[in-house]
């Protein structure tokens, strides 16, 4: 055990069970993971990106371990957030040669995050910046997850535009992608997705897309934090398209299901509670229902910390994360977005985390944990 004097008071650091792979899922799982810079690269952080390859590919490995598939190059990698495209697809390069050398589950996200949006691009250049990134998804040998895209929002006169650009983009693949809804509360950007501001009523130009190319569609993310929204979508898909739950705030009951069906899982918080996760899910698997949301539980107030509003900032405790558990040897980020929560918001992950058994090695966290807080005027 270790004592932090954690701003709002004391808390001890008590050791937690190690992460191991737990057998017999009956979901699919795929954790979307985080990357881990190079500190010491000589470049303008603020505007250049670049990643220590050996700990980001080493992560991946240890998702892998557990049971996960992973879901690359998404925005909890910071894309659109200081990752660009062609680091992403070194990334995906990357990742897909070590996904297919071990036989494990990828899928990697292809946009069109290299067309900056402006009032002069137009649906035919949203479409060829998608078929640009998802022929290079493919040829890398990854599944493509088919991420939103801020420049339709702007070329889009309405869900016309929406419904041409995924029937061209979706009949080009090889194989059928998952397709990503990211709300506007995860970027702004996004607003007035599929052609309307409402939720209810984008949903039925989302739906209409996915059942017009249901083929080559394998499943669809929805991050939109609300279960209820979910749910609604998930009973209207066509036979056989999978929905894959993206709600950090309500994904144990989502994954669990009703007697209507269940939601996979696409999920950014599974990068920081891996651990927690696949236990949780082996115990579905073998049926325990009890034993699974007793598991999540405690997960459940930290997920909704790491992703509360501006939700888009909650790679910051992702990555946290990631360095008190030993994943990474700093807390550095792409982009500077270290410094994208407060000190306070901090201290909670630690408090919460720490409910969760996340901490293996109490010594390790806290050693970890003081110079962040000294370095922020605070002696823990």
């Amino acid at each position: 055990m270790a004592t932090l004097n954690l701003p709002g008071g004391a808390v001890t650091l008590v050791a937690g069970p190690a992460p191991t792979a737990a057998t017999g899922w009956t979901r699919t799982a795929y954790a979307a993971a985080h990357v881990v810079a190079d500190p010491l690269a000589d470049n303008d952080p603020w505007l250049d990106c670049a990643v220590d390859w050996e700990r980001t590919l080493a992560f991946r490995e240890h998702l892998w371990s557990l049971g996960f598939g992973v879901a690359e190059a998404m925005d909890t990698a910071q894309r659109g957030m200081g990752l660009d495209w062609p680091t992403s697809l070194e990334l995906i390069r990357r990742s897909t040669a070590l996904a297919k050398a071990g036989g494990h589950l990828i899928a990697s996200g292809a946009g069109t995050d290299h067309l900056a949006p402006s009032p002069s691009v137009t649906v035919d250049h949203v479409i060829r910046a998608y078929e640009e990134q998802c022929e290079a998804v493919e040829v890398a040998g990854s599944r493509v997850i088919l991420m939103a895209s801020r420049a339709l929002v702007q070329a889009a006169k309405g869900p016309d535009d929406y419904a041409r650009v995924y029937e061209r983009v979706l009949g080009g693949l090889e194989q059928p992608a998952i397709l990503h809804w990211l709300g506007e509360m995860f970027d702004p950007a996004l607003a007035g997705y599929w052609g309307a501001a409402d939720h209810m009523e984008a949903m039925n130009s989302a739906v209409s897309v996915i059942a017009a190319n249901a083929a080559k569609v394998d499943g669809i993310k929805i991050s939109l934090l609300s279960a209820e929204k979910e749910i609604a979508m998930r009973r209207r898909l066509p036979e056989g398209v999978r929905m894959y739950t993206g709600d950090d705030f309500n994904y144990p009951d989502l994954i669990a299901g009703d007697d209507q069906g269940y939601s996979h899982a696409l999920l950014g918080i599974f990068d920081p509670i891996a651990g927690v996760a696949a236990r949780a899910l082996g115990q579905l698997g073998q049926g325990d229902v009890e034993a699974y949301h007793a598991t999540f539980a405690p997960s459940v107030p930290l997920s909704r910390h790491i992703f509360r509003a501006p939700t888009r900032f909650y790679k910051t405790g992702v990555v946290f994360m990631a360095y008190l558990c030993g994943h990474q040897d700093h807390f550095t980020m792409i982009g500077g977005q270290e410094s994208a929560r407060s000190t306070l918001h901090l201290a909670e992950i630690v408090r919460m985390a720490n409910a969760c058994g996340l901490f293996t090695d109490p010594e390790l966290t806290a050693a970890r944990a003081r110079p962040v807080f000294a370095a922020r005027g605070v002696e823990v």
